[in-house]
């Protein structure tokens, strides 16, 4: 069962934090990788914000390949603010493959579930967050189970 691209936007739009900084960066891809382990998911994780990559980790299973997976995954989420599983989706829908478009280089972009926007509530995109290494769909699960218990987490909540 797919995610509507309707459920997908409301994802994005309830998970937007308050404050996003190094420490949040470093909870939540511990958190990631965490439960990923619980799940015995093999996967590669980056938390990319403020122009830098704040966390990586890549597990034993997987290789060189999921690091580019994750650059063009992030470059996609950060070009059009959009989770690259959004994107996937929505291309699918025109019945269109996103990586060839005229304006897409599949070298450097790709619209496959994994990667979500960071926002700040109030500030907008700061990153994002990229998983890579399960079906697209649970990769995409995997980050914004995450993301919830971030969001959960927050003094108040």
């Amino acid at each position: 069962m797919s995610l509507t691209l309707d459920v997908l936007a409301q994802q994005e739009a309830d998970l937007q934090l308050e404050q996003f900084n190094h420490e949040t960066a470093w909870a939540l891809g511990t958190l990631l990788k965490n439960l990923a382990e619980a799940k015995q998911a093999f996967v590669a994780i980056e938390v990319y914000a403020f122009g830098q990559i704040l966390f990586s980790y890549a597990m034993a299973g997987t290789n060189p390949d999921h690091q580019d997976w994750i650059r063009r995954k992030r470059n996609s989420v950060l070009r059009f603010g959009k989770s690259s599983y959004y994107l996937g989706q929505y291309n699918a829908r025109k019945q269109r493959e996103f990586e060839s478009q005229r304006h897409i280089d599949a070298r450097e972009y790709c619209a496959h579930g994994g990667s979500f926007p960071l926002r700040i509530q109030g500030c907008g995109l700061v990153g994002a967050v990229t998983v890579s290494g399960l079906p697209q769909e649970a990769d995409h699960q995997l980050v914004t189970e995450a993301l919830q218990q971030i969001f959960q987490s927050r003094p108040g909540k």
